[in-house]
């Protein structure tokens, strides 16, 4: 099984997919913009364990930050990031990181792709019907392909 992760301290996507490009589950995590910022990565700490041990994940696949415009924005998503790797290598996983060029390329063969054409991708290669309501979940979905399709190779 696979974890894909759209890291962020608001919103968490996340994504699990069996490793025949089967999507098993997927949602957001939401934290409480009001809480101290060790609540919510606390939060998203506990949360994605249950996920990971629920479906007995082996690779957790999180979509990196490659740069930031906004340092003060970065600094929540990089300590996010930090959180989900701990908690991947805390219960045995193997941990990749994919850049959004990577995961682009993966899916859709061309590193400045828009997110709709991610998306598009997702959904073919998913068999899903209907658009992904949370766009953090179907960039999670993205980044659990990328690890599955580079698997393959």
């Amino acid at each position: 099984m696979i974890l894909g992760i759209d890291p962020g301290l608001a919103n968490t996507g996340w994504a699990v997919l069996e490793n025949s490009e089967k999507l098993v589950d997927s949602g957001c995590l939401i934290t409480k913009s009001g809480e101290d910022s060790s609540k919510r990565l606390a939060f998203i700490y506990n949360e994605l364990e249950k996920i990971i041990v629920k479906y007995k994940v082996e690779v957790v696949s999180i979509e990196s930050l490659f740069f930031a415009k906004n340092a003060k924005s970065a600094l929540p998503v990089a300590e996010a990031i930090g959180v989900v790797k701990i908690c991947g290598m805390k219960n045995r996983c193997r941990v990749v990181e994919y850049t959004p060029l990577q995961i682009k390329m993966a899916l859709v063969g061309y590193g400045r792709a828009e997110k709709d054409q991610v998306e598009v991708m997702v959904r073919q290669q998913l068999v899903l019907d209907n658009r992904v309501k949370i766009s953090h979940e179907a960039d999670a979905m993205a980044a659990a392909l990328t690890e599955l399709f580079t698997m393959k190779i």
